[in-house]
């Protein structure tokens, strides 16, 4: 938790580089609110600060109507240290307890599930599924906010399998019902979903946009004007349902203006979360940009985020064919594989990517590649298909993938912010224009190495 005046003084200059990073209930009115509420300020004395939402909650506050607490940035800050509870979080997040059970949950985790309930009762005060059912109203409260999705549908894309029980669950979360959230408010109806992601700043979009435009895959990604605009899959290493999104930032506000084009109401929210993860957009870039900077060696770009892709399966493909290649040949490779083995369409005429078990039963004859390099894909295909959840450490036993692509699995598809690439060659180039320690950027090795992407080019950048 951040000390008290800083919070104070956060608050008192609605600095939107704290908002998420803790909350403020106050004791007259009963509300909590995000730092960069726009109503007039309380008096301090009047004032309890929380490290995260659901803490203000289960002191008794309900969230403020007009900040609208359940839309501010996420933050791993509150999660500290612990591999296995974000592991864990992110997995909730994405819905593994809408359908399932804690057992299975620690089962997925390689733990107990008596260690399991322990850390979420030692870290973080509350049992995993209070944790998931507080998560899943939050997102019913943004839906009702930003769309004119019925409430019965909102019930359903939260996860919740009757009204009666959403609505219990709504009031005894957020001390409100849900008509008290939608008000008297109208919205135009669409078949495509649109959302607002907030961030923190700064946030710099034009290097994150200029670097996944040189990589997009024709078909499948697509970048206009200052849009960004991808197919997805869901679940992730088994795709049953396929869609598109569009992101946008917006002119004046710290927000990133979702539009999303999903078939499946009950992997809605795990969809829209997985979107928040490819884009980075919880990550603290003022502490990581003063940590990079204090480390010194190099110029630091402010605000960059780390460009995701949608699943670690993706990442490695992409990985595979962009070895020893330039950004231009990955990314010819990848358009014959994604146009030669991923040719059914989605309705709209846009492409998806291949799935593991089209990579495993190909012969892959469409890529211009030595033979060694096709069995790595398949088996690489044939491991995800049967193992669907394993990490990508477990990759390393194929024959032709190494540490460099798991790191890369890693970084690029499953958003993890310490993983320093030494033996990447752009990185071994940057290197020799810069004297640095790479122990010296933990724990945001990852964004280290974009920012090293980002001196003096390469020819040889990874696709």
């Amino acid at each position: 938790m951040l000390s008290q005046p800083i919070c104070q003084q956060a608050r008192l200059s609605r600095d939107r580089r704290y908002d998420g990073l803790f909350f403020i209930a106050v004791t007259s009115t009963g509300i909590y609110c995000r730092p960069v509420c726009p109503v007039q300020p309380p008096k301090e004395q009047n004032v309890r600060y929380y490290a995260t939402a659901h803490e203000a909650a289960l002191a008794g506050y309900r969230p403020c109507l007009r900040c609208h607490p359940d839309s501010a940035p996420g933050s791993s800050l509150w999660i500290g240290a612990d591999v296995t509870l974000k592991r864990a979080i992110r997995l909730i997040d994405e819905g593994a307890l809408h359908d399932s059970n804690v057992a299975a949950l620690a089962s997925r985790l390689g733990i107990s599930e008596r260690y399991l309930r322990k850390l979420f009762q030692e870290k973080l005060g509350i049992a995993a599924k209070q944790y998931a059912l507080y998560r899943q109203v939050l997102f019913a409260k943004q839906l009702l906010h930003q769309t004119a999705l019925p409430i019965t549908d909102i019930a359903f894309m939260a996860g919740f399998g009757s009204l009666r029980r959403f609505h219990d669950e709504f009031k005894q979360q957020l001390r409100l019902t849900p008509s008290q959230v939608r008000g008297n408010r109208t919205r135009h109806m669409s078949t495509i979903l649109q959302l607002e992601l907030p961030y923190r700043p700064p946030l710099n979009w034009p290097l994150m946009l200029a670097f996944y435009q040189a990589r997009t895959l024709e078909g499948m990604e697509w970048v206009e004007g200052e849009t960004y605009g991808r197919t997805i899959y869901w679940p992730l290493h088994q795709p049953q349902y396929h869609g598109w999104f569009e992101i946008t930032p917006d002119p004046t506000l710290p927000v990133m203006q979702l539009k999303l084009d999903w078939p499946d109401a009950n992997s809605l929210q795990a969809v829209v979360h997985h979107i928040r993860q490819v884009l980075d957009l919880d990550a603290d870039s003022q502490t990581i940009d003063q940590h990079l900077a204090a480390a010194g060696g190099f110029p630091v770009h402010v605000g960059l985020r780390l460009p995701g892709l949608w699943s670690p399966f993706e990442a490695a493909v992409r990985a595979v064919l962009g070895q020893q290649v330039s950004i231009a040949g990955a990314r010819t490779q990848l358009n014959r594989l994604v146009q030669g083995i991923a040719a059914t369409t989605l309705p709209d005429g846009r492409r998806r990517f291949v799935t593991p078990s089209e990579l495993a039963n190909s012969a892959l004859d469409m890529i211009k590649v030595p033979q060694a390099r096709r069995a790595t894909l398949n088996a690489l295909g044939a491991a995800v298909q049967q193992q669907p959840h394993d990490a990508p450490t477990a990759w390393l036993s194929i024959k032709g993938i190494g540490p460099w692509t798991v790191s890369y699995a890693l970084m690029r598809g499953q958003g993890e912010p310490d993983v320093w690439l030494g033996g990447d060659l752009g990185i071994q180039k940057a290197l020799k224009a810069v004297a640095i320690d790479p122990s010296a950027f933990a724990p945001w090795r990852s964004y280290a190495t974009f920012q090293l992407w980002h001196l003096p080019k390469t020819d040889k950048e990874p696709a």
